[in-house]
């Protein structure tokens, strides 16, 4: 059978809200004991939030607050130490996905990649191969460039097959509106990349930005 519920007097809700910093189990025991009842810690509880009263703790520690660890070692345990990770060990499902540098991959957009350290972050452990080798002869790719295939094979690394462009020039190009520069003969992509070349220029000095 569910319990009645506990009808508070004005003596007792001043006693309670007279204690409200107390912790709730303590000030329970006490206002029992009090009051000779047996009030619920739900129903107390319920009747500091309803009113609002609170115990100015947030749960959190404040700025200053010293850890009880500060400067302690944890004690050697031998049941821990025996699942603990080694430096430069792989177990399970990363030892089984390791791939040692060096390793050759295609990527998702048709690249050929090639990891290049085991470091943080993962997605920087892969480079494109021909970037490597452009960077290798030419130096790094210029800010806001992008490395484009002369002869729209991605597979074909070889640094003379790849030429930096202006970013903007990728989508007059290859876009959903460009002009098929991959697709088309091999006679005709020069002309696509001067005409996509002098639209880039033309938007350039049109805003006053020509490079």
């Amino acid at each position: 059978m569910k319990a009645r519920p506990h009808r508070w007097s004005a003596e007792e809700l001043a006693w309670v809200e007279a204690r409200a910093a107390l912790p709730r189990r303590k000030m329970l025991a006490a206002f029992n004991a009090a009051f000779g009842c047996g009030v619920t810690l739900a129903a107390l509880i319920g009747l500091c939030k309803r009113r609002g009263w609170t115990t100015g703790r947030s749960g959190r520690f404040g700025a200053g607050h010293t850890p009880a660890n500060k400067g302690k070692t944890m004690p050697f345990n031998t049941a821990s130490a025996a699942t603990r990770f080694k430096p430069g060990r792989r177990v399970g499902r990363a030892a089984a996905l390791y791939q040692p540098i060096g390793t050759e991959r295609l990527s998702r957009y048709g690249y050929r990649e090639r990891k290049v350290n085991d470091d943080m972050p993962l997605q920087r452990r892969w480079r494109a191969v021909h970037i490597l080798r452009w960077e290798a002869e030419h130096g790094p790719v210029p800010q806001g460039h992008a490395l484009k295939s002369l002869d729209g094979d991605r597979l074909n690394t070889a640094p003379a097959n790849w030429v930096a462009i202006p970013r903007a020039l990728l989508p007059r190009l290859n876009g959903r509106h460009g002009r098929g520069y991959d697709q088309a003969a091999p006679e005709v992509r020069p002309t696509i990349m001067m005409i996509a070349e002098l639209e880039h220029a033309a938007r350039q000095a049109s805003k006053g930005t020509a490079q």
